[in-house]
């Protein structure tokens, strides 16, 4: 039994024990530079700017072999914020002085759907929305901070550390934890004895971000790292 909440599809509890989004369809709101930094290829380019995060990989693919693409495979993986300017959400500009005319400033080289500098009758301006403000490539956005924090599995005592996003919810996190344990809905979990809400981030649930104390007493964040039990509740739910 399925309902729409926002672009979220939810699956009410037939998973057993569970009720939660329905990871067939579970969209991330949010990634971080690390994740990002991966896809770094024409053939999985990444890119960040202005705090979202763009899947490129089409783009690049269109214009293969294109020179226009060079300084955006330059660029994968990275964030291209200062490209822009983030009061217009456009490409910065600047006066030319050779021509008095205003154009795109591009010191890495021109690029797909920036102009060239004067008229030529190869330049088409009919391919619609220019890539950066066509947000069919948004996949997400950009954390404004992480965290790491520790998930152990009481049943195995397997522990692993994630770094994840401030704002992420607990189901997020539980998303990102899949590949070490594809049975993660299964299990019950708790922050000093007390269950988790599972549609509230790590701070709403009470576990607190201390980093910037521990920056304030020149003391490395990493020294205490909070501890998420894993309690195993026996359905095998798989996601």
């Amino acid at each position: 039994m399925f309902e729409m909440e926002g672009d979220e599809i939810l699956e009410k509890p037939t998973r057993g024990l569970v009720e939660g989004p329905n990871m067939r369809y579970f969209r991330r709101r949010y990634f971080n530079m690390a994740e990002v930094a991966r896809h770094n290829t024409v053939d999985d380019l990444w890119v960040t700017y202005l705090g979202a995060v763009y899947n490129l990989t089409p783009l690049a693919q269109k214009h293969k072999g294109s020179m226009l693409m060079k300084p955006i495979l330059e660029a994968a993986g990275q964030d291209i914020s200062h490209w822009f300017d983030p009061k217009t959400q456009d490409i910065r500009t600047h006066i030319d002085p050779l021509t008095g005319c205003l154009k795109y400033y591009t010191p890495k080289g021109r690029f797909v759907h920036i102009p060239p500098q004067l008229p030529r009758s190869d330049w088409a301006n009919d391919f619609g929305l220019p890539w950066w403000r066509d947000t069919d490539y948004q996949v997400g956005l950009l954390s404004p901070k992480t965290r790491f924090i520790r998930i152990i599995n009481t049943l195995t005592t397997q522990e692993h550390t994630l770094e994840v996003g401030t704002l992420e919810t607990m189901w997020e996190i539980l998303h990102r934890y899949l590949p070490y344990n594809v049975h993660a809905a299964s299990y019950t979990w708790k922050f000093n004895g007390v269950n988790l809400n599972m549609d509230k981030t790590l701070e709403e649930n009470g576990i607190k971000d201390e980093d910037f104390e521990f920056e304030r007493l020149n003391m490395d964040p990493e020294l205490y790292i909070p501890a998420v039990l894993l309690y195993f509740n026996d359905d095998l739910t798989e996601l």
